[in-house]
């Protein structure tokens, strides 16, 4: 059974979202999930050009990636979110704001670093959400 403490100490500032500062583990399984993109089982796109339909397809292939391993989001430590345009910023914290109670119904968000890069695997997708979790 994993001990998680996510926090964010008073020696640091205020988030500036939805996430928390810090993760602390006592586990006996650590999971890496690869990054996740905007496709169904069969690998299409779901969401072309709409930022909103591609979070909800992202974060929705996490669950299943938790669910496959006996997890569920509290065994979530961090995410590492990708970007490929700085203008969806506010899009994803507005995503975040909006879901994040519902994935994580304690009011504790895990570690997120948010990161915008040039392009993904294929230029139709707008973001790619890594994730670890500790079981």
């Amino acid at each position: 059974m994993s001990q998680i403490q996510i926090f964010s100490p008073n020696q640091l500032g205020k988030p500036l979202g939805h996430y928390s500062q810090i993760t602390r583990v006592k586990a006996a399984e650590m999971v890496f999930i690869a990054g996740q993109l905007s496709t169904d089982l069969a690998g299409r796109l779901i969401g072309e050009n709409d930022f909103e339909a591609q979070c909800v397809q992202v974060f929705r292939n996490i669950e299943g990636a938790l669910t496959s391993i006996g997890g569920v989001w509290q065994n979530v430590v961090q995410f590492t979110t990708y970007l490929v345009h700085s203008q969806d910023i506010p899009k994803f914290m507005d995503f975040r704001k909006r879901h994040f109670p519902k994935y994580f119904n304690n009011g504790i968000y895990p570690p997120n670093t948010l990161l915008i890069i040039d392009r993904l695997v294929q230029e139709s997708f707008l973001l790619e959400v890594q994730t670890i979790a500790a079981l």
